[in-house]
């Protein structure tokens, strides 16, 4: 999996949404089926924030503890070439990377 979203702190630790500091799961009902799918980062039940994570596989060990809210519509080679990005210890990139220019919702 590809985990980001941490603006505040940059290391998996930072937590803040539009809804204060935590906010509750919304629905357990799409399950992480395979490659592509958005979910939301979490530390427990109810402490969403800012964090998200995009599954390069299916990960069916995720599923009722991290609520789906989307899938990589177009995208996919992208997805692709993060997930063979070089990583250290804690499994951290060794190099930045950084998708810009991507388009907005």
């Amino acid at each position: 999996m590809i985990q980001g979203g941490d603006f505040l702190n940059g290391d998996g630790t930072g937590r803040l949404s539009i809804y204060g500091a935590k906010f509750d799961d919304e629905s357990f009902a799409l399950k992480h089926t395979g490659p592509g799918l958005l979910s939301m980062a979490n530390s427990g039940p109810n402490t969403n924030g800012c964090q998200f994570f995009i599954t390069t596989t299916a990960c069916d060990w995720l599923d009722s503890k991290h609520v789906v809210f989307g899938r990589v519509y177009d995208g996919m080679p992208t997805v692709r070439k993060v997930e063979h990005i070089s990583v250290g210890a804690g499994s951290r990139p060794l190099f930045a990377c950084v998708i810009s220019e991507c388009g907005e919702l």
